[in-house]
C-alpha cells in the first residue's frame, strides 16, 4: 500500500498560475520551509518530510482555514489506488457526464435522449465502480470472507450525472456554454472528485475541453490546417467519417496537417519516433474506442475519457472494460505529479457476418489495447 501527499488538495491549488497566486510563497514565509520542497510537496514528489516540516505544515493549514486539527495530519494522506477501477473507486465525488441528442423536428426540449449505446458504457462504468470490476467479493471486510460489500472497500460518496447538448443539436454557442460551464463547476467544486466523459468529441463536447485543457490546445478549434503533424498540440488524433459530425476540434477533424490530407477514418497517435500511426481502423468487421485519464493525485483530481469512434465501438468497450480492465493500468505516464493512461484499444469482429442486432450488450470481439507512448504525451505536455 503506497500513499500520496494531498497538500494541494487542502489547499485548493491548481497548476494554472492565474489561480493559485502566492500560494507557495505564503507557506514559506509561515513554515520556514524552502521554496523548491514546498512546490515539490504540492506535487506529491517528496519521498519523505521530516516531522518538524509536517507540524508546521499543520499549523498553517488550521492557522488558515484549510483543515481543523483533529483532521490532521490524516488529511494530509491518501491511499493511491492499484488498479483501473480502484483509481475511479477512491474518488469521494464522482461525476459521470453523457452527450444528449433531440429529435430536431419536434420542437419540445422535453424529446431528448442518450444513445443506447452511451447507456449500456454508463451501466458498465457504474458496475465497475461499485463492485471494483468484480473483484469486490474477494476482499476482506468486518471480519468477514467474501463479503460483497465490506464497508473498508473504497466507494465514492457522492455520485452525480451531468448532461450536455451534444453537437449540432442546439446552436454552437449554447452548446459550448453549456459544456463550459459543467467543466468549470466540477474544477471549481473543492476536495477529491473525478469526472468520466462518455462518447467523443462528437457527442461529447466536454470531452473537448477535457482534451484541450490536458494539453494547452484552444478547445473548439481545428488544427486540420498545421503545417505538418508534429505542431498539433495534443498526441492523439480521431479522423472523422465522411458522414460523421464535424465539430471543430483540437484532437478531431479530417486532416492531420495541410500535407496530411489522404487518412483513412480512425485513431491515430504518434508513436515514439514522432511518426503518426493509426491505431485504430474503421472499416467493416473492425472499429476502435480510446481511453484516455490524467490523474493529478496532489490535488485528487482525475478526469477519464471514454470514447467509442462508432456506437457499435462504445459497446465494445463496455465489455473490454469489463472483462479486461488490468489492459488499461498502470498509467502510461508518471511525472511531474501527474499521471496520464492514454490507450487506443482495436476491435476486430469475429467471421465475417456481422451481428446487426443493435439491442445485443454481450458483444465478442479480438481486442487489442496499444498504450500511447510515454514519449509523445510527455513531448505534448512539455510545449
Amino acid at each position: 500500500m503506497q500513499y500520496s501527499f494531498r497538500l494541494a488538495e487542502l489547499l485548493g491549488h491548481v497548476p494554472d498560475p492565474r489561480k493559485r497566486p502566492g500560494t507557495i510563497k505564503s507557506i514559506v514565509e509561515y513554515t520556514g520551509l524552502d521554496r523548491h520542497q514546498v512546490a515539490a510537496l504540492l506535487k506529491n514528489e517528496v519521498k519523505y518530510i521530516p516531522l518538524k516540516a509536517l507540524s508546521r505544515l499543520c499549523d498553517y493549514l488550521i492557522e488558515h482555514g484549510h483543515a481543523s486539527a483533529d483532521q490532521l495530519p490524516g488529511a494530509l494522506f491518501a491511499v493511491e489506488p492499484e488498479n483501473f477501477w480502484e483509481l475511479l473507486a477512491r474518488r469521494k465525488r464522482l461525476e459521470m457526464c453523457l452527450g444528449v441528442r433531440r429529435d430536431l423536428e419536434e420542437d419540445n426540449p422535453e424529446v431528448s435522449f442518450v444513445v443506447a449505446s452511451d447507456s449500456v458504457l454508463l451501466g458498465e462504468l457504474l458496475n465497475g465502480v461499485t463492485t471494483l470490476g468484480g473483484t469486490a467479493k474477494l476482499k476482506k471486510g468486518d471480519g468477514m470472507i467474501n463479503n460483497p460489500f465490506p464497508d473498508s472497500l473504497p466507494h465514492p460518496e457522492h455520485l452525480k450525472q451531468s448532461l450536455v447538448w451534444s453537437p449540432g443539436q442546439t446552436s454552437d454557442d449554447e452548446m459550448k456554454a453549456c459544456a463550459r460551464q459543467t467543466y468549470d463547476e466540477f474544477s471549481n467544486s473543492s476536495g477529491d472528485k473525478a469526472m468520466v466523459c462518455l462518447g467523443s468529441t462528437k457527442s461529447n463536447p466536454v470531452v473537448e475541453i477535457m482534451m484541450a485543457w490536458a494539453f494547452g490546445a484552444e478547445p473548439f478549434e481545428s488544427q486540420d490546417n498545421v503545417d505538418v503533424a508534429t505542431e498539433r498540440r495534443c498526441p492523439i488524433f480521431m479522423r472523422y467519417r465522411d458522414h460523421d459530425p464535424h465539430p471543430p476540434s483540437c484532437f478531431g477533424g479530417t486532416n492531420l496537417s495541410k500535407s496530411d490530407k489522404k487518412l483513412e477514418p480512425g485513431i491515430y497517435f504518434e508513436d515514439a519516433n514522432g511518426k503518426w500511426v493509426q491505431g485504430g481502423v474503421e472499416e467493416p468487421g473492425q472499429t476502435s474506442a480510446l481511453v484516455f485519464y490524467i490523474h493529478r493525485e496532489s490535488q485528487g483530481r482525475l478526469e477519464m475519457i471514454l470514447a467509442g469512434f462508432s456506437g457499435r465501438a462504445t459497446r465494445y468497450l463496455a465489455r473490454a472494460l469489463a472483462t479486461r480492465a488490468e489492459d488499461f493500468w498502470p498509467p502510461n505516464y508518471n511525472m511531474h505529479g501527474i499521471s496520464i493512461g492514454a490507450f487506443v484499444v482495436q476491435f476486430t469482429e469475429p467471421g465475417t457476418k456481422k451481428d446487426k442486432n443493435i439491442l445485443r450488450t454481450d458483444l465478442v470481439a479480438t481486442t487489442k489495447v496499444t498504450p500511447i507512448p510515454v514519449e509523445s504525451i510527455e513531448g505534448r505536455l512539455a510545449k
